[in-house]
């Protein structure tokens, strides 16, 4: 009985360690970084070229379209289909990541007095809604290497009354130099920069071309 016991054990610890031990490979965690913009202007008087008090904005948490919503690295294959890179994520999901892209590139970009993220307590003067519609590597074409492409919906909005200034769509696009992952992200934020530039420059114009004040 003893012998039996013993036997029991042994077998338990080595059905305990199989269950622990896994053959599949550690995921790589990627990470995006804004552009660095030379032509900010001198955002620490927080004054605007006329001399007055440069506005503020909140950047409201990005929304994702369907199978975007992820940390996993979104890829289109032909006839539509949707796939991942296996092994690979961003470091939070896409929301978080174009979320902190955004306001890295509206604080670099010295338009604003100051840029706050979706759940600040602090209040702003306008507005800023982005719905990410593309995010992915794009696999249809000719080339083994994919085409990224990077769509965001941007919407700026007074903060009093919740009065639209402007709804655009900013996109950019890069070709990945081969088709490897560092290749892969790196065109990722290039395609990102591109759209996020855009945007940060066409919510500049709104606010400065808005004829309204933004507080009463």
């Amino acid at each position: 009985m003893i012998r039996f016991i013993l036997m029991s054990m042994v077998l338990m610890v080595a059905g305990c360690s199989s269950l622990l031990s896994s053959e599949a490979p550690p995921v790589q965690v990627y990470v995006l970084r804004a552009a660095a913009n030379s032509s900010t202007s001198s955002a620490t008087s927080n004054e605007a070229p006329s001399g007055q008090t440069l506005p503020t904005v909140q950047v409201l948490r990005p929304q994702a379209d369907p199978g975007l919503a992820t940390e996993l690295i979104t890829l289109v294959r032909s006839d539509h289909r949707l796939d991942r890179y296996a092994g690979s994520s961003w470091a939070g999901t896409l929301s978080d990541v174009v979320e902190a892209l955004s306001i890295d590139t509206l604080r670099a970009s010295g338009n604003w007095a100051a840029v706050h993220d979706a759940p600040s307590p602090f209040s702003s003067d306008y507005l800023l809604q982005i719905n990410i519609r593309r995010f992915e590597a794009d696999y249809t074409g000719s080339g083994d290497a994919p085409t990224v492409h990077v769509t965001l919906d941007c919407t700026v909005a007074r903060r009093l009354g919740r009065e639209l200034l402007t709804n655009f769509v900013s996109e950019g696009v890069a070709d990945a130099e081969a088709n490897r992952m560092s290749e892969v992200v790196a065109a990722f934020e290039k395609a990102a920069n591109l759209a996020l530039a855009t945007m940060a420059e066409r919510s500049a114009a709104a606010v400065r071309t808005s004829t309204t004040p933004s507080t009463p």
